[in-house]
């Protein structure tokens, strides 16, 4: 036998639909039950006892709880607590079944959270109209969720494809810049290992850790817009060919500004500020100390110790203690004293991370 619900939205199957009725006189059992397989249902967990609740609710899901008031030990107000305190969201409708007929005694079902309230002696008609409306209205509920809980999960699955291919445009981009003057494009990705472990152990938030090593490979993007004579010159630039280098960090700037990525943000900042110096020497708007954004300062000291210690078209690559000497004789002057002093500190954590990432 089918039951259509009120909505004609979500047909149920009567046999599928179980009941909790709880009632310490074994007659109203028998009675609520008869009356309920006359409109086809099936499915019953009698309880005279409800302190066998806690049992039940863990080897049973129900659809729907016919509760009495008056019983002994525990009262159906005590019980409804009960199921709402154990099954929280997933506590089903509960109509109290029961002789009282006061209307404190309704007052307080509905305040505790009752779906309905039917007085014995019952009519067979109305409470099988009363159950097939919260049955419905349960199980559309319950369909609802379902389909909420499965879309929310199709959005997460889409969001992180959408986000695994933002990065990986991200890192490519940044790889493209260094290929202009490094064979590998390795460069990026030790920055970034760099960069992460500097900030966590600068004590950044865990979401910050993860922007800087997502928005760093982008520090030299405008490496792009630099021409082959000067990117792979073998020799040491001349000071007009200095001086268009530089312009690559406002060439990177153009290409990330403007934009509402969060990680775009992060990578226009560090690409901005990279080069500044702690000491106010740098370029290119001169910023000296903490008006050089944490990102920035960060990535200064990644980029430089990772540039000195790879090879280039214009120079050999330096030993981890030379370049470890530099940066030190650099601290408070090109970099910020506190996360070089960090940098030390976490130096072959560091360099055990990018060593696969060796040229």
């Amino acid at each position: 036998m089918q039951h259509q619900s009120f909505s004609n939205l979500v047909p149920y199957n009567v046999t599928d639909v179980n009941f909790l009725l709880v009632d310490d006189n074994p007659m109203n059992l028998e009675v609520i039950e008869g009356a309920l397989v006359s409109g086809g249902y099936l499915n019953f967990e009698k309880v005279k006892d409800p302190l066998s609740l806690t049992k039940i609710l863990v080897e049973n899901t129900f659809d729907l709880v016919l509760l009495d008031i008056n019983m002994p030990i525990l009262n159906g107000f005590a019980v409804l607590s009960f199921l709402q305190q154990q099954l929280k969201e997933k506590c089903p409708p509960v109509i109290m079944l029961t002789a009282l007929n006061d209307q404190e005694s309704i007052n307080k079902a509905f305040d505790a959270g009752a779906s309905d309230y039917i007085t014995k002696p019952f009519n067979r008609k109305e409470l099988l109209q009363r159950v097939n409306i919260h049955l419905t209205n349960w199980l559309l509920t319950q369909q609802l969720s379902q389909e909420r809980a499965s879309l929310e999960q199709k959005v997460q699955e889409r969001t992180k494809q959408i986000r695994k291919s933002q990065l990986e445009v991200i890192n490519r981009l940044g790889q493209a810049a260094e290929y202009r003057d490094n064979e590998t494009g390795n460069h990026v990705k030790r920055v970034a290992i760099i960069s992460e472990a500097i900030a966590k152990e600068a004590e950044c938030s865990d979401h910050y850790c993860s922007l800087i090593y997502l928005a760093s490979p982008l520090h030299d993007v405008g490496k792009i817009g630099i021409s082959d004579t000067i990117m792979l010159k073998p020799g040491k630039l001349s000071d007009e060919e200095f001086e268009v280098m530089k312009t690559h960090v406002q060439i990177g700037g153009e290409i990330l500004a403007n934009s509402d990525s969060e990680i775009l943000e992060m990578a226009y900042e560090i690409a901005m500020t990279h080069h500044e110096k702690f000491n106010g020497k740098g370029y290119p708007n001169g910023l000296s100390g903490y008006d050089i954004p944490l990102s920035g300062r960060i990535v200064a000291i990644a980029d430089v110790f990772d540039a000195l210690t790879s090879s280039r078209p214009y120079k050999e690559a330096w030993s981890v203690e030379k370049a470890i000497e530099l940066i030190l004789r650099e601290k408070g002057q090109h970099f910020d004293p506190d996360l070089v002093d960090r940098f030390v500190r976490i130096k072959d954590v560091i360099l055990e991370k990018i060593k696969r990432y060796s040229d």
